[in-house]
């Protein structure tokens, strides 16, 4: 699958056989979830597109990178790890390098742009609610841009790729600082621009939010307008985005630490396992945001509901088993039946189950099922009585 070089020691696992089983068992779990959770995620965006908030069009595009990294990372990733060694050649490594690099900046840096809005629209409402569709529109293409400049920079020559320290993916090459000029550059600039800026202003951006929401609580609350729905969105919105954010930087948090310990310490003291268990956080960024979003935020919820009901019933109206129709029909003639009266000749009705021949203050009688009944003609007026009181003999008076 590749040429001589594919075959170095470069591309074998230098990790034990049972921890590549157990990281390619994670790594099709989360890929299973992040297909799904961000697939309907992006559905649920997608049928309620003209009704959403220029806050959560950074959401989808979160949605949308985190998507990029599950497809183009996980079907490499994980036969390698159960394969014990990389098996796609050092051309698809600098390719797998780079997408991780580029969707895993993207994620961090469209997180940071979402902690801006959401600053701008708490803290500072006279701008924030001139934010438009169209202002979010062009701050994503801005996201996307800022991490290609990264992502392309090793295939540049500014940086290097190379596989990972445990040997069945690729990444940037750690140890390249320690002999190269130029990667102890880009090193310094990832880290500055890429991770310890981004951090700081979503900490401020929020820090900030908490202030502002103490400090306005009493007026928030006496403040009856219409208003007060679109500020209660607006809170739960900010609430959610702390939830992915803290959820996104805890798990890259862990491969930050190592990396920095391997590019600015011993790299030779770094033990493979801490890469390949730091690598597993990393990756399982990818299925908090539609977990966060889809089971805490209402319209989403509900949207969703209604999408998973028609599903439901187109499935069920295509069951050959079953027809609606059918079922409903039967329980409509059976309520129909159950409450359809019996009536007499006179007129009257009387609903099964009924007493016959009690009054309201008699002790209850057992119940009868209708009788057949006959009614008597005597002069001018007639009476009706049940067939079982009949004489045997005709009556002539009988109707």
């Amino acid at each position: 699958m590749g040429n001589a070089s594919d075959t170095s020691a470069t591309f074998e696992s230098t990790i034990s056989k049972e921890h590549d089983i157990f990281m390619g068992s994670l790594y099709s779990v989360f890929c299973i979830l992040s297909l799904v959770g961000n697939c309907i995620l992006l559905l649920v965006a997608y049928h309620k597109r003209s009704t959403l908030k220029p806050a959560e069009f950074f959401i989808i595009n979160l949605s949308i990178s985190d998507l990029g990294m599950t497809l183009s990372l996980f079907p490499l990733a994980i036969p390698s790890a159960f394969a014990h060694r990389w098996l796609f050649g050092s051309s698809t490594c600098q390719v797998y390098a780079m997408c991780g690099v580029l969707f895993g900046l993207c994620s961090l840096t469209n997180l940071t742009a979402l902690s801006l809005v959401c600053c701008l629209k708490v803290c500072f409402p006279n701008y924030g609610n001139k934010f438009s569709p169209m202002h979010a529109r062009l701050l994503v293409v801005g996201v996307w841009l800022y991490a290609s400049v990264f992502a392309v920079g090793p295939l540049a020559q500014w940086g290097h790729y190379s596989p990972e320290p445990y040997g069945t993916a690729c990444c940037i090459d750690w140890h390249a600082p320690n002999h190269k000029l130029s990667a102890l550059s880009y090193i310094i600039c990832l880290f500055v621009f890429c991770y310890a800026l981004p951090c700081t202003v979503i900490f401020l951006s929020y820090t900030f939010i908490l202030l502002t929401v103490r400090g306005s609580r009493q007026a928030v609350q006496q403040h009856v307008s219409p208003q007060t729905k679109t500020s209660n969105a607006h809170t739960l919105i900010v609430k959610l985005s702390v939830a992915v954010c803290i959820g996104f930087l805890g798990a890259w948090s862990p491969y930050a630490a190592v990396a920095m310990w391997a590019a600015f310490g011993d790299a030779t003291r770094v033990p493979p396992e801490a890469f390949a268990l730091a690598a597993v956080f990393a990756k399982s960024s990818t299925i908090y945001n539609p977990v966060v979003y889809l089971l805490c935020k209402p319209n989403f919820r509900e949207c969703l509901y209604k999408d998973t009901t028609m599903l439901r019933q187109r499935i069920y109206r295509g069951s050959p088993q079953s027809d609606p129709k059918e079922r409903f029909g039967s329980t409509l003639q059976r309520n129909k039946d159950l409450s359809i009266s019996t009536r007499f000749s006179n007129g009257q009705q009387e609903s099964y189950g009924a007493c016959l021949h009690c009054n309201e203050n008699a002790v209850p009688c057992h119940l009868t099922t209708p009788q057949r009944t006959a009614c008597i003609l005597s002069g001018s007026t007639y009476k009706e009585v049940a067939m079982n009181q009949l004489t045997v003999k005709p009556q002539a008076d009988l109707l």
